[in-house]
């Protein structure tokens, strides 16, 4: 004796007529809902949107411009301005390559093989999202302070690190080497590892195969991790505040001078500096949109082909 099934899509019984009628009362039906309720829910987003992030950074080039463009250009070309915005750009030309190497090593190293303490390592890429910025700048000062595990060996031998640019570069680092690796392993997991095997099958070296097959496929992730990466490490406060030493005009980075001016009730000059950082943040926006954007193209044209 055999059963027969009805596989076919039916609305459940006793459907109010204002729900529609078809198969599975229609696929629009569970997700579409009253319109009160979807203007209502826009309305809250964009108020929100309004409220904490348009008005803030409107204010911020409104004060930055308050006492016209002379000034303007005078708070962010004076020397300590100059100096912080110097540094600011070496710890970013110096971080984020050295992430990259990371960033790209550990995502190629996890995607592509198995090994003993593969989670492990995984868990270290994790590990500067749970630490507190201001606790990796502590752990940095009692390594390389004056007082710490290296500090006097170094100091002996002339190298500072504590108070001087190396210990900002290795706090920015420590707090933005995930990114890259965090954008990268999804993405290289998606792909699986067929491309690269086929590769190697046709006499492909291991660096040819990354070169030719692998950094095509991920070129658009990399790019946008590099571009998440630049952006924290160019404002980042806690860590580089403890290891920096507040130093003004030679361990200041943009967002420290900021503070700085900020306490001394130099608002215009404050808010001028400031306005290159929300700068950078809407570059850092407009390209993030734009990758999307390509990366979303390129996915839809590979779909058709």
């Amino acid at each position: 004796m055999s059963t027969v099934f009805d596989t076919t899509l039916q609305d459940p019984p006793g459907l109010p007529p204002e729900f529609g009628q078809g198969p599975l009362m229609r696929r629009n039906a569970a997700v579409t809902e009253v319109p009160w309720v979807r203007w209502t829910l826009i309305l809250a987003a964009l108020l929100f949107l309004l409220g904490f992030l348009f008005l803030p950074l409107i204010a911020v080039f409104v004060e930055a411009l308050r006492n016209g463009f002379a000034a303007y250009f005078a708070a962010i070309t004076e020397p300590d301005a100059w100096s912080a915005i110097r540094l600011t750009l070496l710890t970013a030309a110096i971080a984020v390559p050295l992430n990259l190497v990371f960033g790209v090593s550990a995502a190629w190293a996890i995607t592509k093989f198995d090994f003993r303490g593969k989670s492990f390592l995984i868990t270290l890429i994790d590990l500067p999202f749970s630490v507190s910025p201001v606790v990796a700048g502590l752990i940095y000062i009692l390594i390389f302070g004056a007082h710490g595990w290296a500090g006097p060996w170094l100091m002996d031998h002339g190298i500072k690190v504590a108070f001087a640019a190396p210990g900002i570069v290795l706090a920015t680092i420590f707090v933005t080497f995930p990114f890259i690796a965090r954008e990268l392993i999804p993405l290289m997991q998606e792909q699986g590892t067929e491309y690269e095997q086929a590769a190697l099958s046709l006499g492909a070296s291991g660096w040819q195969t990354f070169w030719r097959v692998t950094l095509p496929n991920i070129r658009w992730g990399l790019l946008y991790g590099v571009l998440l990466c630049n952006a924290r490490a160019m404002g980042e406060f806690g860590a580089v505040s403890v290891i920096s030493g507040h130093i003004r005009g030679q361990t200041n980075t943009m967002p420290l001078h900021v503070e700085i001016l900020y306490n001394e009730y130099q608002f215009s000059a404050a808010f001028a500096v400031a306005s290159l950082l929300a700068l950078l943040a809407l570059l850092t926006l407009g390209l993030k949109a734009w990758l999307e954007w390509r990366h979303g193209e390129e996915l839809s044209a590979s779909r058709k082909h």
